[in-house]
């Protein structure tokens, strides 16, 4: 696919990829913008799991609010990547595969899969840098968080520039996007923010003024807001879930700085018979909540991080 644009005119595409069962046609709508003046390409996608709708919330409101107008390079611009997902309220495409594990796909496999291949040969090739907004899913809440390889200093700067709540140390995935595009050079940053199949202002709020902030490090923009707070950086992570199944009632606050021994949540069965507190086992900060109220053993609750 080439991006043949006019200079300083929003172009969109309209990208013919697969077929629903009645023979309607899914298109993947792509817009691109460029600058009269020599810089970087930066990629802007939401979408890549189709509940998750706060980084979709933040495409519109880039090309509503018009702030992919750069002053130096291209913008390429993918507010709904999974389409299939989106119509369908669902993580994955219909064949029950999530596209972010199926890089670098496949033009003949599943459809998650040729997915991920049309991404890494028609989109890829093209950008040099990329945010990839993404929200918790299941009723996950995430605190507004950017993940990136912090070993390479090409990403580090990039994370540091989004400068969100928390920057976390986040090892490559298999057969993400992240990792395979990492192989060709090419730095993207995850946005993490929210809850899946809901709005909610931070999460957009803070994912904008981050893709600012990036803009304008790579000297696409010349001003950007200022992040509200020193960024805290994660060296490492892990979950605390559930001993048994039951009524789960968070008490620890997303964001919160907690200490060792205090009380994260609580689990009881329906009938008043059991409680069982769940206590941090170390000074940590709490990064994201899972808010279902109904939890089986072995459940991911609460997603902590510790500094250094």
């Amino acid at each position: 696919m080439e991006f043949d644009l006019k200079k300083e005119t929003l172009h969109r595409q309209n990208i013919p990829t697969a077929r629903l069962p009645s023979g309607t046609v899914i298109e993947i709508p792509i817009f691109s913008y460029e600058s009269k003046n020599e810089g970087p390409t930066l990629l802007l996608m939401a979408g890549m799991h189709g509940d998750e709708i706060n980084g979709v919330e933040i495409m519109r409101r880039v090309i509503t609010k018009k702030l992919y107008q750069v002053n130096a390079g291209r913008v390429i611009l993918m507010p709904v990547f999974n389409v299939f997902g989106f119509i369908n309220f669902s993580r994955e495409v219909p064949d029950g595969k999530d596209v972010n594990r199926s890089f670098p796909g496949s033009q003949n496999g599943s459809l998650a899969s040729q997915f991920a291949h049309f991404m890494m040969h028609e989109v890829i090739p093209h950008v040099d840098y990329g945010i990839d907004f993404h929200t918790g899913g299941k009723l996950i809440n995430n605190y507004p968080q950017v993940r990136a390889m912090l070993d390479d200093p090409k990403n580090e700067a990039l994370a540091n520039a989004f400068a969100s709540p928390f920057i976390i140390n986040s090892p490559f995935r298999d057969k993400s996007l992240r990792k395979e595009a990492g192989k060709l050079g090419k730095s993207i940053l995850v946005y993490e923010a929210g809850e899946s199949l809901k709005l909610r202002k931070p999460a957009i709020d803070e994912g904008l003024a981050g893709m600012k902030r990036v803009m304008k490090h790579l000297g696409m923009i010349e001003d950007a807001p200022e992040p509200n707070k020193t960024p805290i950086t994660i060296s490492k992570s892990s979950w605390s879930r559930a001993n048994r199944a039951g009524l789960h009632y968070a008490q620890a606050r997303n964001g919160q700085l907690v200490k060792k021994g205090e009380v994260l949540g609580v689990i009881s069965d329906p009938y008043g018979e059991y409680e069982k507190k769940i206590k941090a086992t170390h000074d940590c900060y709490v990064l994201s909540v899972n808010n279902n109220p109904v939890v089986n053993r072995g459940d991911a609750l609460f997603h902590t991080g510790v500094v250094g």
